[in-house]
């Protein structure tokens, strides 16, 4: 199998875990298409759906898909987004779409979070991926030092403006041995919007595609 039918693979099987008449959280980026572009044919079985980007919106929106505004829902059953980087305990790394703060809060609203992703991106410690963070403007100097302090080397994404205004430094040289501690430790510095660390809020269950078929953590 190809990568992209290994994407696809993984989203197809996140079908199974959407409950008839839900509203349903939806990712960002080339994982999440294939997920979104077969979610658009069961889409009168779903109550509407939760994006995490512009991208998404318009994605959906084009299929028929209604998008309600996460301000007027309290909870969502389930969220299907993707991985850059994923490990056996389901701490991710993601943003590589810049999405990475639309991605957190749907994230935190849904009780159970399913990872998609085909089988290159499974990794036993976070890091080769560069780690984005969104910053503040304002404050991108001063957080690119404090990255450097943290051992890693902060690159501008050149010709990007995250879907709030944002800019993201991509942060490579990081091997993240503790990714729930330093997923904290970035966010509490001044003008971080968010980081690509998914630790804290981890994946449920991740849906793994692979040359044999979709792999199951837990199973």
């Amino acid at each position: 199998m190809t990568s992209d039918e290994m994407k696809e693979a993984a989203a197809l099987a996140a079908l199974d875990c959407i409950p008839d008449g839900a509203i349903v959280g939806v990712g960002t980026g080339s994982t999440v298409n294939f997920f979104i572009d077969a979610l658009g044919g069961m889409r009168s079985r779903i109550a509407g759906a939760l994006s995490s980007s512009r991208a998404s919106t318009e994605r959906m929106t084009r299929l028929g898909i209604t998008v309600l505004d996460l301000n007027s829902v309290e909870s969502i059953p389930v969220y299907v987004d993707g991985a850059d980087e994923v490990t056996p305990q389901l701490h991710m790394i993601k943003g590589g779409g810049g999405a990475l703060t639309g991605e957190k809060i749907v994230a935190a609203m849904s009780r159970t979070f399913v990872c998609i992703a085909d089988e290159g991106k499974k990794k036993e410690v976070l890091g080769a991926f560069p780690l984005p963070v969104e910053v503040i403007p304002l404050a991108r100097a001063h957080v690119a030092r404090e990255m450097v302090a943290l051992g890693g080397r902060p690159v501008l994404r050149e010709g990007f403006v995250s879907d709030y205004g944002n800019v993201i430094l991509d942060v490579h040289g990081l091997r993240i041995a503790d990714p729930v501690e330093l997923e904290g430790r970035i966010n509490q510095i001044a003008g971080v919007v968010t980081n690509g660390i998914f630790a804290r809020r981890p994946a449920d269950l991740l849906l793994l595609g692979t040359r044999t078929g979709v792999v199951r953590t837990p199973a």
